[in-house]
């Protein structure tokens, strides 16, 4: 039975794979796995938190506020710190510390998606809050899908 640690792990040897496959890539594969997949990271934690915060506990809890700072420089700062940092973090520990990708490569490479299955991470991730917040719009508003395109 695959635990969600496997399919992580399967998911970042597959970016990684894919990207070292690539000659443009071969200096600077490490730079565009971490940036790809912590921004996927971040944007799956943001909406898990938001549901959760918003729908679920119905209570605002995980923020960050410096009085000092304007309200854009609070946001700014509540992002990086509380949900960039983390992920960037925990990808760094577990994915490159000591070199670890060379073992996770060796036992997590085949079968081998080229790619895919990483590139359907990252689009899924980036899609599921928009089709989300869509939805939520016309469950709120009332409107038809056909009224809120104009059709």
């Amino acid at each position: 039975m695959k635990t969600i640690m496997d399919i992580y792990y399967k998911i970042w040897i597959d970016c990684i794979v894919r990207l070292r496959s690539i000659k443009s890539n071969r200096d600077n594969w490490v730079e565009w796995s971490m940036f790809s997949m912590s921004i996927a990271m971040i944007l799956n934690f943001i909406l898990i938190m938001s549901i959760l915060e918003k729908h679920i506990l119905r209570c605002y809890f995980y923020k960050l506020s410096v009085s000092s700072l304007s309200e854009e420089a609070n946001n700014a700062l509540s992002i990086l710190v509380l949900f960039v940092l983390p992920c960037v973090t925990v990808n760094y520990l577990l994915i490159f510390r000591k070199k670890r990708c060379k073992k996770l490569i060796k036992k997590y490479k085949y079968p081998y998606y080229n790619g895919k299955l990483s590139l359907a991470y990252i689009i899924v991730s980036l899609l599921l809050p928009i089709v989300l917040l869509f939805i939520y719009i016309i469950r709120t508003q009332d409107v038809t899908f056909w009224d809120f395109f104009g059709m």
